[in-house]
């Protein structure tokens, strides 16, 4: 099944960051060859960045990807709406990454703050992408709020520890089995990405650990490898887990000897 977003076909699976890079250059060779189709872009970033930001803004639309703005350092409800506003306006678009910040040292969301943010901005005609956490509760409320995308985190915003609940993000996944999930955040590795897509999330959202490795056109290379095979692992219906042994080889047919009369 095609990948949609708000009715939107998506041909890829990988969404990338547009922050941290060495440079242009390097985040324009990157995008093409992680085949994304998805950039985020932070306007309260970009805004400060003033002059860079006009260059960044043409690289992507030269890239001919959909433009994904995000209110990345927003720590209240009306700072993220304002941000969100100003984003449509600039970049034409419907679609926000809806970020609230709750917590300093772990950046992770204000689950209230986002939910309450998530239904001013649908309201106001928005198609939301909220960045949250794998709690099922305040993923029921951002439904009920009128997202049809969750983005939950695998771990801390650029921790690159990959995937820390792995049963939370199940059980999310089982839960919700219509809704587009994409993980957002703390992706260090390809197979951290892989092990996403096995669980049956439908993409991956990365920017640290692209934009910061010693190769970041390589690594954007291997991370839509891994997406690919996760994704097809996922369809294959991957074997079950079990706590004992079973005998790949049939016991059925072997030779064996008589014991001696």
């Amino acid at each position: 099944m095609a990948l949609q977003f708000y009715g939107a076909e998506i041909g890829s699976r990988l969404m990338l960051g547009s922050a941290l890079y060495p440079s242009p250059e390097i985040l324009r060779r990157s995008i093409a060859a992680s085949g994304a189709e998805i950039v985020t872009l932070s306007l309260r970033r970009e805004t400060a960045a003033g002059r860079e930001s006009a260059v960044l803004v043409s690289l992507i639309e030269e890239a001919a990807v959909r433009v994904l703005p995000n209110t990345a350092g927003c720590h209240s409800v009306k700072e993220a709406v304002t941000t969100a506003q100003m984003a449509r306006e600039i970049f034409d678009t419907p679609w926000i990454k809806l970020e609230v910040v709750g917590e300093e040292d772990t950046l992770a969301p204000d689950p209230f703050g986002l939910v309450e943010a998530a239904r001013i901005l649908t309201e106001d005609g928005f198609q939301v992408f909220p960045y949250t956490t794998e709690d099922l509760v305040v993923a029921e409320a951002l439904l009920d709020a009128g997202c049809k995308v969750l983005m939950p985190w695998g771990a801390p915003i650029g921790s690159g520890r990959g995937l820390n609940n792995p049963y939370g993000l199940r059980s999310l996944r089982q839960h919700f089995p219509e809704v587009p999930l994409v993980i957002d955040a703390g992706i260090g590795l390809p197979s951290h990405a892989a092990q996403a897509m096995e669980l049956g999330y439908d993409a991956i959202l990365l920017n640290t650990a692209v934009a910061k490795a010693g190769d970041p056109v390589a690594m954007a290379s291997a991370f839509a490898k891994a997406i690919e095979a996760g994704r097809q692992a996922f369809e294959a219906e991957p074997m079950a887990e079990r706590d004992m042994a079973s005998p790949s080889t049939p016991l059925v047919g072997l030779p064996f000897s008589m014991p001696e009369s």
